[in-house]
């Protein structure tokens, strides 16, 4: 049994939105047919600054700044702290020392509890009386605690947009399709795991019946609902 303590990093805000997209771009990985070929429809994250699109990302837009389509958006509308809507940790138990946490994990420290045994067994063969409520000498433990999860509501807005119908219908459908015939699933990130819910009606804002000289737009919304949690302050903590 491997008792070597591993580093899990804390469950951000971030690490729920990073966890969000990567579910999106690198698990559902939605392609579709256009006029280059069967591609990969670009992921792109509303958080992030209009600069840092154009310079991180240069075939987002095209010559004149308008955004290349098939693309999807993700951005998260809300975040809720529910006491209805929560996972398994179901209590109130705030922090309010140092000391105070869950108990993650308990080993026996080899080393010390040796120390304390040797010691044991050398007093007894001297003839020295030991302790009745201890006959075998100490075990020394050490024991892992992490602060308390605390559950948050998260709201997303998945956009799809497309020039052509059969496009969307193809970015759309593994929306419906993957989880079966629930609409909830799970996504994991940094040793966390993440459930979320996929809002049941999809809204569509095409531009189809508009006659005018616009560009033909099919876009459909899709809202996914993420029952998150949040471990620590983050860069704010003052507890170790």
């Amino acid at each position: 049994m491997d008792n070597k303590a591993k580093t899990t990093p804390a469950s951000t805000i971030e690490t729920i939105d990073t966890g969000m997209y990567e579910w999106v771009n690198d698990y559902l990985n939605l392609h579709t047919t256009t006029n280059k070929g069967f591609v990969k429809a670009k992921v792109l994250w509303l958080g992030t600054e209009r600069v840092f699109q154009l310079k991180n990302d240069q075939r987002l837009r095209d010559s004149i700044g308008k955004l290349i389509l098939p693309l999807i958006t993700i951005n998260r509308t809300s975040m809720t702290k529910d006491p209805g809507f929560k996972g398994s940790f179901q209590a109130h138990y705030p922090e309010q020392s140092e000391e105070d946490s869950t108990l993650k994990k308990k080993v026996i420290n080899q080393e010390k509890t040796s120390n304390f045994q040797n010691a044991h067994h050398y007093g007894k063969s001297k003839g020295n009386r030991t302790s009745k409520t201890d006959p075998t000498g100490a075990q020394v433990y050490n024991s892992y605690s992490s602060p308390i999860p605390v559950y948050v509501t998260m709201m997303y807005d998945v956009t799809l947009r497309a020039e052509y119908q059969q496009q969307i219908n193809d970015l759309v459908q593994p929306f419906i399709t993957t989880t079966g015939q629930i609409n909830s699933f799970i996504f994991n990130k940094d040793g966390h795991r993440y459930e979320a819910f996929i809002e049941q009606q999809f809204g569509q804002n095409d531009t189809i019946a508009s006659l005018g000289e616009q560009d033909r737009v099919f876009e459909t919304k899709i809202t996914i609902k993420v029952l998150g949690y949040l471990v620590g302050e983050g860069l704010n903590r003052k507890r170790p």
